[in-house]
Parts: structure tokens; sequence; C-alpha cells
């Protein structure tokens, strides 16, 4: 059993509310390895048919990032985590401060932070010929601005051990029918080389996890049907294998591994 060495440090995970998601399995992993973790989320109200929150697909995505973390907060419970849910908007300058003065206030230091809150257009409309002002301004507001002022908050409240992993998406390079989407994921890993770079110094690694399709609970029955036959691995990726591969990039182990970007994606859009 690999011992990542992370007992006791403090992780902060933004995008964390759905119990499916990347951001929850990710805490619930840092928090089986004896990390304290600080969840971080914004409620994303979206019309989902309650009738169909029952079975993976659109409507049980949506109201899972439209509700609290109360599921979440229940696991970490049982599993007898040491946490702290902080429900904020990261795009927020002021608000980044207050998530930070929380977490120094409870922990007295961060030593992870996970990028890993996101947004975007779900109504078709970020394509060339349908892209509104808003939907471009919502996306990077949270994808880039929002991943931008936690690392600004990181680097600024640095201690003895620093680790950054951003998600971004596999496609991020080519993304028609998403195009703010998967530019907002490029720019984030043109920022993840960049301040590795800057923070190198500081014994500070930056790393980015560019996932490919993986079942956060969006993926229904027949898109999975269209999606598995172009994922060479031949399945769905899993919060899990993103989770675990973070746990990683956080570890003592990685510590010379910086301003990479890792597609963890079973061979989909290398």
């Amino acid at each position: 059993m690999v011992d990542y060495g992370l007992k006791d440090r403090v992780a902060l995970v933004t995008g964390a509310n759905n119990p499916q998601g990347i951001g929850a399995t990710t805490a619930f992993a840092f928090a089986r390895e004896g990390a304290k973790v600080v969840l971080v989320y914004k409620r994303i109200p979206r019309p989902f048919d309650q009738t169909k929150t029952d079975r993976n697909g659109a409507d049980k995505y949506f109201q899972a990032n439209a509700g609290n973390a109360d599921v979440v907060e229940s696991k970490l419970q049982e599993m007898g985590a040491d946490y702290l849910i902080i429900e904020s908007d990261i795009s927020n300058e002021n608000a980044v401060k207050e998530i930070y003065s929380k977490t120094l206030e409870r922990y007295g230091k961060v030593d992870i932070l996970v990028n890993n809150a996101a947004d975007g257009d779900m109504d078709g409309l970020d394509t060339i010929e349908k892209i509104t002002p808003n939907v471009i301004d919502e996306t990077f507001a949270v994808n880039v601005r929002g991943s931008i002022l936690m690392t600004h908050e990181f680097i600024k409240h640095r201690g003895d051990y620093g680790r950054i992993i951003n998600l971004s998406t596999d496609a991020a390079q080519v993304f028609a029918g998403q195009i703010t989407y998967g530019a907002s994921k490029a720019t984030l890993e043109a920022l993840t080389r960049s301040i590795a770079l800057e923070v190198a110094k500081y014994g500070i690694t930056v790393n980015c996890v560019a996932p490919g399709p993986t079942q956060t609970g969006w993926i229904d029955d027949d898109f999975a049907k269209e999606v598995i036959p172009i994922i060479p691995m031949g399945k769905l990726i899993q919060p899990q294998d993103i989770a675990d591969t973070i746990l990683f990039l956080a570890s003592e182990q990685a510590r010379m591994l910086t301003g990479q970007v890792i597609k963890v994606s079973g061979g989909h859009a290398l």
C-alpha cells in the first residue's frame, strides 16, 4: 500500500457538492489518507426533472450541482474525517480571501490546492455561431479567474509544502461545440506551465489533470453507448481514477513533477 505522506496535510478542494463528482471523490480520497479537507462549492441552479434524478443523466447532474453539500458531508462524517465546508464563489476576490481566512483560522495552513470548480454553458450556446457575451464571461469567471485567484492566495499564504493541481479536460485543445469551455481549460493548462516556473523557487509544484469522459452522474446510457467506443480503453473514466492521480500529484513522491498536463482519459483525445 502506498503511503502518500498526506497525513495531517490540509487539502483545499473547489467544486465539491456533487457526491459523484471529481471534487467530492478527491476530498474522500484525501480524507482516507488522513488529510484535513476543506471543500468549497457554489450552487448552480439549473432546471431538472425530479422524476429522472434516480438515474445518470443531465437531470441527476443538474440536481447535484444545484444542491448543498449535505450528502458529501454525511459521508465525511461517516469516515471520521476532519473537514470544513464553505459555500462561496471563487470568481469573487473578497470571497476567495474569506475562504482562505476561514481555512487558516481552522487549520493554520493550506498545503494542497485542487482547482476543480468549473462552469460552462449547458444550453448549446457555446459555439462560434451562437456564443453570447454572458457565456464567455461566466465560463472564464470561474474556470480561469477563479482558479487564478485561488492560486494567488495559496502562494500568498504558502508554507513549507505546496502542491497545486488544476483540472482541465482531455479535449481542451480542440473542443468544437464547447469552444469557450475548451478555451478556458486550455488557458488553465497554459497557466499551469507558467505558474509552475514562477513558484518552483518556493518548492511548490503545479500540475494539471485532464480527464476524459468521466461518469460524474451526467452521462446517461444512450450517451455512454456513443462515447465508450471512442475511448481506447473501452470504458468510462470514473471519478476515483482522477482522484488517484491527484493523490499522487499531491504526494511526497511527486516532488519533482511540475508543469505537467496529465490526461486521465483511457486514451481518449490523445
